[in-house]
């Protein structure tokens, strides 16, 4: 009789440490996104943003709440979740590839210690820069706040999210350490999950009330696993590029002479361009919300009216950014140049490929590459629109089709489960599949 993986998961005494561990940890992070920061009225926020749903006029607020499970729209202590830390790094990469001083601070010894300590100084002061539009976004909502004068509102509520956000920084990094999975993309992926209950319940009311057709309903499950089949496709998928290094004689021993390859995802940009463009169209609705109705900025209020998630003009822009910045990230973190340089430094040759020309023969690969990559990723980003327009389904369940959201939840159960894997056979158990192995995304 064959063993059940799921029952070998919990005899490896390792395994199951660190699997409870990492739920302890989530547990944690959720309970803090229920913990509003002080001086704020909840059942106020709570009306609040039912109108704002009521009259569809949420769509800041959900984009937000998607990625830390309902935190923001609590003003909980977590409401940042560790977004702010992934724009830090994001900063930090592009930095080291412009200014070479930096890049060559980091490659010495101790250098990415120094590198992970300024991503998090670096974190504190975006935090304190997102925690105060926070504070002027929860001046704009009536009767929100409780404390006077303002000032200690607003320094209170400053030093609560920062903290907040470090200490969320810090539960990942435990996760990373002592549990499974990579700990930063495992909040977000607990976030994301977090609002599928609601989701179910909304969609769920909405048959109910004969609003939405079971038919539809089924479709749409249909093509949500399609897509998650598709997706995990394509996050396998590589070109392979063969590179050959000589022979070399250092005194009485011979180096090289190896066959390799050099790895290029089919997407290489990943899901970066996604949430580059998404910031960025977001933008108005964040301005909006921290304007209020000033007349003196109609313009912003009437391009955010455009640029509504829902809309066509949004998507149309969304396809458009989605292409540009993954051309642009994929130039700036797989440098042809770089990687042509490092062969040659090491003695390899790309079969078929004059020396010289290898830079070249990198870029075209690329260009072939990023293109369908990008048109991929955008075709998974308008999918919430097509759902949510055509079938006339709730924002809450629409987002989890598509989009940034998908993408994570499947990259980080791959990624999970690789290591689940990994762990198990380590331990001389049968792995989570009988044939082949599962690959990680490693995000």
């Amino acid at each position: 009789m064959a063993s059940n993986p799921i029952v070998n998961m919990f005899k490896v005494k390792e395994l199951r440490s660190r699997m409870l561990f990492t739920l302890l940890i989530l547990a944690i992070f959720r309970l803090g996104s229920v913990l509003t920061i002080p001086g704020i009225d909840a059942n106020v926020l709570l009306q609040y943003f039912d109108n704002l749903a009521a009259q569809n006029r949420n769509a800041f607020a959900s984009y937000m709440d998607f990625f830390v499970g309902g935190a923001f729209s609590n003003f909980s202590i977590f409401m940042l979740g560790v977004m702010p830390y992934i724009s830090m790094q994001i900063i930090m990469q592009l930095a080291v590839i412009i200014f070479p001083s930096l890049k060559k601070a980091i490659q010495e010894d101790g250098g990415q210690r120094k590198f992970a300590t300024w991503t998090r100084i670096g974190t504190i002061f975006v935090c304190l820069l997102q925690s105060y539009a926070i504070t002027v976004y929860a001046s704009s909502i009536p009767g929100c706040i409780m404390l006077d004068p303002r000032w200690k509102f607003n320094a209170l509520a400053m030093l609560t999210v920062t903290t907040g956000s470090m200490i969320t920084v810090w539960l990942g990094d435990q996760i990373t350490a002592r549990g499974i999975g990579n700990g930063i993309s495992m909040m977000i992926f607990a976030g994301i999950v977090a609002r599928l209950p609601n989701a179910v319940v909304e969609l769920v009311q909405k048959v109910s009330a004969g609003e939405i057709q079971l038919v539809f309903v089924i479709v749409v499950l249909v093509m949500f696993i399609a897509i998650i089949a598709v997706v995990v496709y394509e996050e396998a998928g590589e070109r392979k590029i063969p590179v050959h290094y000589a022979k070399r004689v250092v005194g009485r021993k011979m180096y090289g002479g190896q066959n390799t390859y050099i790895p290029f995802k089919v997407n290489p940009s990943n899901v970066i361009p996604l949430i580059f463009a998404s910031s960025l169209l977001t933008l108005p609705l964040q301005l909006v919300s921290m304007i209020g109705n000033n007349p003196d900025y109609r313009w912003v209020a009437k391009l955010s009216a455009i640029l509504q998630p829902h809309g066509i003009w949004y998507n149309i822009l969304l396809v458009l950014l989605i292409v540009f910045f993954a051309y642009f990230y994929t130039q700036v973190t797989l440098n042809p140049t770089e990687i042509a340089k490092n062969i040659r430094e090491n003695g390899g040759s790309i079969p078929g490929v004059r020396t010289d020309k290898t830079e070249e023969y990198l870029q075209k690969i690329l260009n072939r590459l990023v293109l369908p990559g990008a048109l991929f990723l955008a075709a998974i980003a308008i999918i919430p629109t097509i759902v949510q327009n055509l079938f006339k389904f709730p924002q809450s369940v629409a987002m989890l089709m598509g989009g940034t959201s998908l993408i994570i939840l499947v990259g980080v159960d791959l990624d999970t489960m690789s290591q689940v894997e990994a762990l198990l056979k380590m331990h001389h158990q049968e792995g989570l599949t009988k044939k082949g192995r599962i690959k990680s995304r490693n995000l």
